[in-house]
């Protein structure tokens, strides 16, 4: 199993937050990917927010998360707004 923080853009206290989630692996965050995880995420921290979204989507398609396609970055914004 691999670190999170050797994903893209994860640091060690986005790891520490996804590991209270139960998300302990960068296979596990690959795997269920960067919604599920910002649902979990948004669900114990209220205040995660869309960069957070963005960050989590180029973790797991291993970019920066300020180079993400804007198409993609649309539909995670609608999905993050769908939480408020």
């Amino acid at each position: 199993m691999t670190e999170l923080t050797a994903m893209r853009n994860i640091g060690k206290e986005l790891e520490k937050k996804l590991k209270s989630v139960g998300i302990g692996s960068a296979e596990e965050l690959t795997q269920m990917g960067s919604k599920e995880a910002f649902r979990r995420l948004k669900a114990r921290y209220p205040n995660v927010c869309l960069v957070h979204l963005y960050t989590l989507q180029g973790a797991v398609d291993q970019t920066e998360f300020n180079r993400l396609p804007d198409d993609v970055k649309r539909d995670l914004k609608r999905f993050s707004d769908s939480f408020k």
